[in-house]
């Protein structure tokens, strides 16, 4: 057994990990050397563009670093999976049996893709016109789907669980229809919305836009309904009603599947978890309600907004701030209003910029009518924001 001790140890190496990693490094400068992050993954993907890529407009290759590059100078990359907390002993125990014992903990492990919950759909996933965006090995899959479909009924799902990015679901949705548009099959091509939501987007200020957008774009919606099953040689999904119980099946040509996600398996059964399993955090400190000692950010915990990057870079500053406060005994005075932002991909150059605060209360950053469909707001998403991942956030400059 390895036992390995650090001042803070932070679990999870993705956007939250990393960009909390490198504002400590900068606003603290003696914690060189002292912060150690835990994560497997020996990729770093900037996620935002698996649209794209999805929808044909970008490469994957183009939105990849290895994980090494992408950890700040300082900090230290334990390449090992988490497999339990215990935070009363203020350790971390990996899958490979590492002991890491810890002052502070940050966690920002993200969200678990639950593809098991849906029968049939991994022994399908990437083949019979069944894609999904939300993981790398099966973005690329989406575009080939699209391109294949000559007609027929092309199905786009989101689950009644939270979800990354939860707009996501319906920008590759539009994407879908403009591609078909331009290949002359539109017209023979049944697009439907199918949702274990409510509606189509929780955000008052943006809806009606997106509704009479779907309806311009002669898109069904079909609500309240979760995707069950898939019978991927038959083409053929199965949908039970959230409520009822009540199951419909439809055929299709192409089906873009959003998976059920949940919080990490080692979370949800750890003492830091909610009675939901998300990691339990007080909504504006970012402090655990619980541990003192514990912070976090991102996909993973309990804050009732929706789960983005712009999201993580607001949250990160308020976690980092309040855990050096903490540290020093000092109060604790950075707060998080909830702020999350989606930039709904409506065609292949255009953008609504969706942005708002707890209570999905729109606020928005430019002195303009965001609802509105604009190619400078596609610009910002596909040249601009990524340049602002890779160069400020996870150096910790933004």
């Amino acid at each position: 057994m390895t036992t390995k001790n650090t001042t803070i140890a932070i679990v999870g190496a993705g956007t939250a990990g990393i960009t909390m990693a490198a504002q400590l490094l900068r606003k603290a400068p003696y914690l060189k050397n002292q912060i150690l992050i835990i994560d497997p993954a020996d990729k770093h993907y900037y996620q935002p563009f698996f649209t794209l890529v999805g929808g044909g407009d970008a490469k994957l290759e183009d939105n990849v670093r290895p994980q090494q590059e992408v950890v700040p100078e300082g900090a230290t990359l334990l390449a090992e999976a988490v497999a339990t907390f215990r935070p009363d002993e203020n350790e971390v125990t990996t899958v490979e049996g590492t002991v890491v014992h810890y002052d502070y903990l940050m966690v920002a492990a993200g969200i678990q893709l639950d593809w098991d919950k849906v029968k049939g759909l991994k022994e399908t996933l990437g083949k019979n016109g069944v894609c999904s965006n939300y993981h790398q090995d099966y973005v690329e899959s989406t575009w080939e789907a699209m391109q294949a479909v000559n007609g027929g009924r092309a199905i786009f799902t989101q689950p009644s669980t939270p979800v990354k990015c939860a707009g996501a679901p319906q920008k590759i949705m539009y994407l879908a229809d403009e591609h078909f548009r331009r290949a002359g099959v539109r017209d023979k091509t049944t697009i439907e919305f199918i949702s274990g939501m409510d509606d189509l987007f929780p955000v008052k200020r943006y809806y009606p836009v997106l509704k009479e957008l779907v309806k311009e774009k002669h898109i069904e919606e079909t609500y309240f309904m979760d995707l069950v099953e898939i019978d991927g040689k038959a083409q053929k999904a199965t949908f039970k009603h959230i409520e009822t119980g009540e199951t419909i099946t439809r055929g299709f040509d192409m089906i873009h599947v959003t998976p059920p996600m949940s919080a990490p398996n080692f979370i949800k059964e750890s003492p830091i978890a909610n009675e939901a399993g998300w990691v339990d955090l007080d909504m504006y400190t970012l402090r655990h309600t619980k541990y003192e000692n514990i912070f976090g950010a991102g996909d993973c915990t309990s804050l009732p907004t929706s789960r983005t990057g712009a999201a993580i870079r607001k949250q990160a500053p308020v976690a980092v701030d309040n855990l050096l406060a903490h540290k020093n005994k000092k109060a604790m005075t950075a707060r998080y209003d909830g702020y999350s932002s989606c930039p709904v991909v409506t065609g292949y150059n255009t953008v609504m910029l969706a942005e708002f605060i707890y209570g999905y209360e729109a606020q928005e950053s430019f002195p303009i009518d965001q609802r509105k469909q604009r190619h400078s707001m596609h610009m910002l998403k596909k040249n601009v924001l990524p340049m602002m991942y890779w160069n400020g956030m996870l150096k910790g400059t933004m």
